[in-house]
């Protein structure tokens, strides 16, 4: 089979799997190409509440197929960037599930997400040091609203891989499962996400990303959905809130 990202969708939550096993999930040229798209596709279906990116079998992503950097390493690095931003536009919440290697172009993916999640063992890495490449201001600055300049400052210095547990101090990664427990903990987290206000956590991820001119907005969506009454209601009554706020599809 090529190398492609594959998409499902099981109850509310659009997870995708990265897949070039040949090459630790290397992501090639197709590959970047086809996430701003599908992630489009998924922004649009009002079905989908949240987003997991992974990788297939024991390995996120070992970053860009470097065969790719041969033609025009600058064309290359545009594709990347493209795919980043798309991520992080994304307006659902969004999880990197990371087993194995995540470096370089597949550390870029798991930043662009709103939440990372590791199994023990995961190794982490900023690369572009080891191939006289400059990392994209747009990246280096995410990186660094992350870990803070230090951390990110070792990364791409060095280009030297970390482990989990120190990712997880640096502030890189939010949780480490012990082996054989990221998937069920993914799951169990990403129900809570579905189950959560759409409205509150649009506004919040807005907000966190820096966003300074919504405030109008979200307060006349907040009055106007009536999920603040629902939410109340079912706090009272002691059962599920059924909001009813959902992301506004685009066209």
């Amino acid at each position: 089979m090529e190398p492609q990202l594959q998409c499902r969708v099981t109850g509310s939550v659009a997870t995708v799997v990265i897949r070039h096993p040949e090459k630790r999930n290397a992501m090639t040229a197709a590959m970047w190409r086809s996430l701003p798209p599908l992630l489009e596709e998924l922004a649009g279906d009002t079905g989908v509440r949240a987003l997991v990116l992974t990788g297939e079998g024991g390995t996120f992503c070992a970053g860009a197929d470097i065969s790719t950097l041969r033609g025009s390493p600058e064309e290359a690095q545009g594709l990347a960037v493209r795919a980043e931003e798309a991520l992080a536009a994304f307006p659902k919440p969004t999880l990197a599930a990371v087993r194995g290697h995540c470096v370089g172009g597949g550390s870029q993916l798991a930043a662009a997400c709103d939440l990372r999640f590791a199994e023990e063992g995961a190794l982490f890495g900023v690369t572009p040091a080891k191939l006289g490449i400059v990392y994209p201001a747009s990246s280096t600055r995410r990186l660094v609203s992350l870990v803070g300049p230090a951390t990110a400052k070792y990364l791409l210095f060095s280009g030297e891989l970390i482990d989990a547990p120190r990712a997880l101090r640096t502030g890189l990664v939010d949780e480490v499962l012990p082996g054989g427990e990221l998937g069920e903990r993914v799951e169990e987290f990403t129900r809570i996400l579905v189950s959560r206000s759409q409205l509150t956590q649009a506004a919040a991820k807005e907000f966190a990303d820096g966003r300074t001119d919504r405030d109008a907005h979200w307060t006349g969506q907040a009055r106007a959905s009536g999920d603040t009454a629902e939410g109340v209601a079912a706090f009272l009554e002691r059962r599920q809130p059924r909001f009813g706020w959902s992301v506004p599809t685009s066209g």
